[in-house]
């Protein structure tokens, strides 16, 4: 009886669908409700990723400082989530004129229900806030106080965010495309609105906005900038730990694994949307492999020759991943596989490109979180417009406009192309004028940035009383000058 299914093209069940009978089989009546539950683990895995990745790339001196907020990314998360944010982002927009939500704040039984889905979709939406506060703290690592942490770590998650997912995601939002009526007092984003399935704005650009407008309060690093209004140094070889090159590699390894939660669980339902879960993990993998290579090899190229020939960088091949997953993270359920491949090809080149432009504006950002979050994501969202297929918007949205609604390239109307427009200056305003008044304010307060000996000695001494493991021990011998033999 598939009438009593989800059927896709005709309802996305972000919210439970009110017109849809009992499942007769309770095996697949619960799947949806699992389903979020276990992308939710997924999802939440990626801060082990974040963190492996940020404490490889950090000096020894800041490496519990670092692991500490990546922590405190899903503990401070989990209860502003609570309070406001997940209401503010999935709750009833109709209000607000799809502004942000106004139920199911504070895990409301009532609004909840006793079904378990709203549970399962709370946790789900709960490990993507996580992510986003993760993004920020990353970029302004090694000179940001601890107090400044936490104020935008609960600004972000509680409410800026929230926001946002309110406009692409909630059926009610004014920019999303999973609205299934376009009336006067709520229309649908350029008759399309948004197609960002993931997040490549929804969370990847809100994440970076805000790590680039707290970066440049921030000013840079003295070990980047030693000279105030200098231009930026490269670090030492030696600067990141000796163990570095393992953490990062692992932390991004285990990135690329939870994306497959990130993207293919954001079906929601499984029952009738199998093909487009899968879908969606295959485009979702090669536009990582092919960011991957590119960046690897174009990074190689553009660095030129050292000592007569070229090298090739772990660091190039790690972020150019990232940058391939962030760039097809909207469209990911909408293209065909040939198109990630494209996408993934291309984002290297947005990468390195974002890469040299923060050089150049002497923005210092300690894991390259800016060029793979923002402008990636913001290159990602373009993407879904042009190569949304007909057939896979009508899988993955609704069928009734897919016709209007596909990409430019395959004989969309271009509604979707500037509905994402519209969307990204959006997410650039909100998000930037939100963090300008929380990093500015900070600033101004004396709360920002730590002071010049803190960062100096490292912040695990001067926070959080770390104060072994930074000088090279006694090790009960010596070196003794020699004719010959050991010099031991």
């Amino acid at each position: 009886n598939r009438t009593a299914l989800s059927t896709p093209g005709s309802h996305h069940p972000f919210l439970p669908n009110p017109l849809q009978p009992p499942c007769p089989f309770p095996s697949l009546d619960v799947a949806p409700r699992h389903r979020c539950s276990i992308g939710a683990i997924l999802v939440f895995f990626m801060q082990t990723g974040f963190a492996m990745l940020e404490v490889g790339t950090v000096n020894k001196k800041n490496t519990s400082n670092i692991l500490l907020k990546n922590v405190l990314d899903a503990s401070v998360g989990s209860i502003v989530w609570m309070i406001t944010g997940f209401g503010l982002a999935i709750g009833d927009a109709s209000p607000s004129g799809g502004f942000m939500g106004s139920t199911h704040m504070a895990l409301n039984e009532d609004e909840f229900g006793g079904e378990g889905y709203m549970y399962g979709m709370w946790l789900f939406q709960w490990a993507f806030a996580a992510t986003t506060a993760t993004i920020v703290s990353g970029a302004v690592a090694e000179r940001c106080t601890f107090t400044a942490y936490i104020t935008y770590s609960v600004c972000l998650t509680g409410f800026v965010y929230p926001v946002v997912v309110c406009w692409g995601w909630n059926t009610t939002g004014w920019a999303s495309a999973w609205k299934s009526v376009d009336d006067d007092e709520n229309p649908l984003l350029m008759g399309c609105g948004v197609i960002d399935f993931a997040g490549s704005g929804v969370v990847h650009m809100t994440g970076g906005v805000a790590a680039l407008v707290g970066s440049a309060f921030l000013k840079p690093r003295k070990a980047r900038q030693p000279v105030t209004g200098g231009p930026l140094l490269t670090l030492p070889s030696d600067y990141a730990p000796e163990y570095g090159p393992i953490f990062q590699t692992l932390g991004t390894l285990v990135l690329w694994m939870g994306w497959y939660g990130f993207n293919g669980v954001s079906t929601l339902y499984i029952v009738n949307y199998g093909l487009v879960a899968a879908k969606t993990m295959v485009t979702t993998t090669i536009a990582a492999g092919t960011g991957a290579v590119t960046t690897l090899f174009v990074g190689s190229l553009m660095d030129g020759k050292t000592d007569g020939q070229y090298t090739l960088k772990l660091g190039n091949v790690q972020n150019g991943l990232l940058g391939g997953l962030v760039a097809v993270t909207a469209s990911c359920s909408v293209i065909e596989p040939y198109a990630a491949f494209v996408i993934g090809f291309l984002s290297c080149f947005v990468y390195l490109g974002a890469v040299k432009t923060l050089d150049a504006l002497r923005v210092d950002d300690v894991v390259l979180a800016i060029p793979v979050h923002l402008f990636c994501g913001c290159f990602g969202v373009i993407m879904a417009g042009l190569f949304a297929t007909k057939e896979n918007y009508a899988n993955a949205y609704y069928s009734d406009r897919a016709d209007d609604c596909a990409g430019v390239f395959y004989g969309g109307n271009g509604s979707s192309l500037a509905a994402g427009g519209v969307f990204i200056l959006s997410i650039i305003a909100w998000v930037g004028a939100w963090s300008c008044v929380v990093f500015g304010g900070l600033r101004n307060m004396g709360l920002l940035r730590v002071e010049e000996h803190v960062e100096e000695e490292g912040m695990d001494k001067s926070e959080h009383g770390v104060t072994t493991g930074y000088q090279p021990g006694n090790t009960g011998v010596e070196l003794a000058a020699v004719d010959d033999g050991s010099s031991l």
